[in-house]
């Protein structure tokens, strides 16, 4: 459906059918002509000040039928728009921890069967990486070419644990895709 007029104006509230049979209500925040995107919020009128709402962006060539509603002011009009900075920023700082996390995971300038061999290791046990090297329970080292062979370091039993791993892991890689990890 392509927009005209002044349908999907900001701050226009409506009741929407998708060509998927889904059926909503809510406010329109921001239309694209160019892209015929639409980013309309749910529940206008019905949540309490400071509530989560859900937020649809859309293509509307996709509402299969719509009604006005009504029209109301600007949804992110700075005076009427309450946010919570202190929220937001701590959601930010949890995503970019979480992040920096991820990405200590991800082994640089390492096979994908030491990247295999890091994530098995990390499902049961605590890893890093240091440069290429694979350390477990940080007494336990595991060098390239990751064979049982190549574990040194820790107790007795924390080793022998690392090597079946390994050696349990190479051989699942092995069975899945013959010759890819030699």
């Amino acid at each position: 459906m392509e927009a005209g007029g002044e349908e999907f104006a900001i701050g226009v509230v409506l009741s929407a059918k998708t060509t998927l049979g889904e059926e909503f209500e809510g406010q329109i925040v921001a239309f694209d002509r160019p892209s015929n995107l639409l980013v309309i919020q749910e529940g206008v009128g019905r949540a309490e000040s400071g509530e989560r709402r859900n937020v649809r962006v859309l293509k509307a060539n996709y509402i299969r039928e719509f009604s006005v509603l009504s029209k109301g002011d600007d949804p992110l009009d700075p005076a009427g728009c309450m946010l919570d900075l202190n929220s937001i920023y701590a959601r930010e700082d949890a995503a970019l921890r979480q992040a920096e996390i991820e990405a200590e995971k991800i082994g640089v300038g390492v096979t994908p069967e030491a990247q295999n061999i890091f994530d098995a290791l990390s499902k049961t046990l605590p890893v890093q990486w240091d440069k290429t090297d694979i350390v477990v329970m940080k007494e336990v080292r595991v060098r390239s070419p990751y064979l049982p062979e190549n574990v040194s370091g820790g107790t007795a039993a924390a080793n022998e644990r690392v090597k079946k791993v390994i050696d349990f892991e190479r051989k699942r890689l092995h069975s899945r895709a013959p010759g890819q990890f030699s």
